[in-house]
């Protein structure tokens, strides 16, 4: 039987799970939060005295911090782009007698992903300390350029990748909340919060579909693992640009941002790496080929090796200036 048609099978197996996957990693509707519920009320008679209070506490986070904000809401706003992608792994299908499980996942998991963009664009247009029409343009941009994740329609490096990323977001909301709360923006910290604790869930939703694989085909998830860790994983706004310019050319710049306040740094990228290795006991797994074995010795050193590559980089000391956030206005 090929490689995809065992695939194929693995994914069928999983999928007769995707109801109990739905009721553990993800929240009805009715009961999840959603974004009006941290925003001033505009039904309420105090709506523009919220709205005044929000943007007087905004006036105190600095540029890089807003940088990474909006770096962040872009993220979150191209969740179109994410959504068509996961459809079309192999093993998902949205159109056969309705679609099958793993499409109700991929809907379901996007309805409550689609909140996040929600709140924070909102928020950032409340603040009047950023440039709408900019941040807009790039969003636009960013949907339109699509994204090359490098997993092809493979849901073995897909379940890697989403892993990953999951978790890393995580890390950039859970940082972004800590750091409004000691500017003295708690109702954005609770915000930033409340996001992460999302993409937590999601994390452990994804892990989890990966710890099932190497239960059924262990040597072929080793290799996925190994192949997504040996070409690094890509941020899902790697295209990222400002109005007017090319495909990618504001990623770096934003990374640089991100790493220069501390809200998404190379060693972050080293500790997640770990603790998938260690989430999945990459060191127990057994039944394992010849080739599946040294793509395990690799895993196994790769944390390491990155380390040590991590301490030798060099961020800018000055900031990018971004048409999103005009130094100026802060």
């Amino acid at each position: 039987m090929s490689i995809k048609n065992i695939r194929l099978e693995v994914m069928q197996f999983l999928g007769k799970n995707v109801d109990s996957f739905v009721e553990q990693y993800l929240i009805p509707v009715e009961k999840i939060w959603q974004p009006s519920d941290f925003l001033p009320n505009s039904e309420g008679e105090n709506f523009f005295e919220e709205v005044k209070e929000l943007r007087e506490i905004a006036k105190e986070l600095p540029y890089d911090f807003w940088v990474t904000l909006v770096g962040d809401t872009i993220t979150e706003e191209a969740l179109p782009t994410y959504e068509s992608w996961l459809m079309d792994v192999e093993g998902i299908n949205q159109v056969e007698n309705g679609g099958n499980g793993w499409s109700k996942w991929i809907r379901q998991w996007t309805g409550e992903e689609n909140r996040h963009g929600d709140l924070l664009n909102k928020y950032l247009y409340l603040s009047g300390r950023v440039n709408m029409r900019e941040i807009e343009m790039t969003t636009q941009h960013l949907i339109n350029d699509g994204f090359d994740i490098g997993t092809g329609s493979d849901p073995y490096k897909n379940f890697v990748y989403t892993s990953f990323q999951e978790l890393a977001t995580y890390v950039s909301h859970n940082r972004v909340a800590q750091m409004a709360k000691k500017f003295g923006d708690n109702k954005l910290s609770k915000m930033c919060k409340m996001i992460a604790g999302d993409e937590m869930r999601h994390h452990h939703a994804y892990s989890e579909f990966v710890t099932r694989i190497f239960a059924v085909d262990p040597s072929e998830m080793m290799l996925a693992f190994q192949y997504m860790m040996k070409q690094k994983i890509v941020m899902p706004a790697h295209f990222l640009r400002e109005s007017g310019q090319k495909i990618s050319s504001a990623f770096e710049q934003f990374s640089d941002s991100a790493q220069r306040i501390g809200v998404y740094t190379a060693n972050d990228y080293v500790d997640i790496m770990q603790k998938l290795i260690n989430k999945w006991e990459i060191d127990k797994i057994s039944n394992l080929t010849d080739e599946a074995e040294k793509a395990r010795d690799y895993l196994m050193k790769l944390p390491a090796r990155m380390a040590r590559i991590s301490e030798r980089l060099v961020i800018p000391a000055e900031s990018h200036i971004f048409k999103w956030v005009e130094p100026a206005r802060l």
